[in-house]
């Protein structure tokens, strides 16, 4: 299918053919490990193991192509999965990369407690500001990791911006789309490397399976990573990758609804007394609101905010919700309510990215929001 197509069309169709064997409209799942071979060598479709390469697989990397832009997209078994592969693909013992002081708590746990033992180095910027990523820079700096918008204090990096800042030192740029997913923002489009995502979350939408993707622009790049991919075998099955599918032909659509909920919540917050700091980028009084107009089209549905009383009271309200569920991860089309400090960002406790005890993070779903108004309301007291 053409990339010249809206993206709502893409979302439904890149990548996913009838099947010539049947007519079906959905891409079958190939549930199989290994394939015939027509004599030895003799690849039908250049499949012969599903580490390497499913159908069902493929179908899901040409769609996330498509939706971000790129020449190849890769999918992976979870979002962690692929950034260990790209880390592994870009770095060598010695070199050094520049992380963000607010990011998921297990890709922090990733640069400190896994990759750093292999030997690369790692610091801390703040990312909002190219000049401090800049001051950043070591001779031995080979990325600069960003996500845009943060988790869990969703805060904004100017891309473009930060493109210019690693390419004019021959360094790679790397973007965490997760939060915004392609639908809201295309990083490759502003100058980014590589887009990473946690498909778990938006891309899948529905909270039922666990995935990770990568996608690149730089076909030479693309081939290292696929090497890497097959030869790390940390590879989406067939069922997952059909389940990230199906949700993805709904993302635009649900991407809509979030933001529109999101920013209801978000309005509502701001005015409760006992809410000391709303963090959600649509806001005008956010630092970085005009960055995140500028290359998002609309704001997502991920709100955190602050609290009077300290961890205590942020834990109670999240066990006050009904709506809200409490859990972790995010994304999907039901509302989730959680504590950063003691869940999702544990890891970061006592490091730089260790977050506020009193923030509390919602994902935002697409339910009637006049409920989830009420039930904000009532477990705010």
């Amino acid at each position: 299918m053409s990339d010249q197509h809206a993206f709502e069309t893409l979302a439904i169709h890149a990548g996913q053919e009838p099947d010539p064997l049947t007519g079906a409209v959905v891409p079958p799942i190939y549930q199989v490990s290994t394939y015939k071979q027509d004599g030895v060598g003799g690849l039908r479709g250049g499949y012969e193991y599903s580490r390497s390469a499913n159908p069902t697989r493929t179908a899901l990397e040409e769609n996330l192509a498509a939706l971000e832009g790129g020449v190849r997209g890769l999918a992976f078994a979870s979002g962690l999965a692929a950034e260990d592969t790209l880390l592994r693909t870009l770095l060598a013992p010695g070199d050094h990369v520049v992380i963000p002081n607010d990011a998921y708590g297990g890709t922090f746990r990733l640069f400190a407690k896994v990759i750093s033992r292999w030997g690369v180095e790692w610091s801390v910027a703040d990312t909002s500001d190219p000049a401090a990523v800049r001051a950043a820079l070591r001779p031995t700096t080979k990325v600069i990791w960003v996500e845009t918008p943060s988790n869990p204090l969703l805060g904004i990096s100017d891309i473009a911006a930060l493109a210019e800042v690693a390419h004019s030192a021959g360094i790679r740029l790397v973007i965490d789309n997760t939060f915004a997913s392609p639908y809201l923002q295309q990083p490759l489009a502003l100058g980014a490397d590589v887009v990473v995502h946690s498909t778990t979350k938006y891309m899948g939408g529905h909270s039922d399976v666990v995935g990770g993707a990568l996608v690149t622009a730089d076909a030479a790049l693309a081939e290292e990573l696929a090497y890497h991919q097959n030869a790390m075998g940390a590879v989406a099955g067939p069922f997952d990758s059909w389940l990230t599918l199906r949700g993805i032909k709904t993302l635009a659509v649900r991407m809509d609804r979030h933001s529109a909920n999101a920013e209801r919540v978000a309005e509502l917050l701001v005015s409760h007394p006992k809410v000391t700091q709303v963090y959600y980028p649509g806001l005008p009084e956010h630092p970085l609101h005009e960055v995140a107009a500028k290359q998002m089209k609309a704001f997502g549905g991920m709100v955190s905010f602050r609290v009077e009383g300290g961890q205590e009271a942020a834990v109670e309200i999240c066990n006050r919700t009904e709506v809200f569920t409490l859990g972790e991860s995010l994304g999907g089309v039901e509302s989730l309510i959680e504590h950063p400090g003691l869940m999702t960002h544990a890891s970061t406790a006592g490091s730089q990215l260790e977050v506020p005890a009193d923030l509390v993070r919602l994902s935002v779903g697409i339910e009637s929001v006049d409920d989830l108004l009420a039930d904000l309301t009532q477990a705010l007291g």
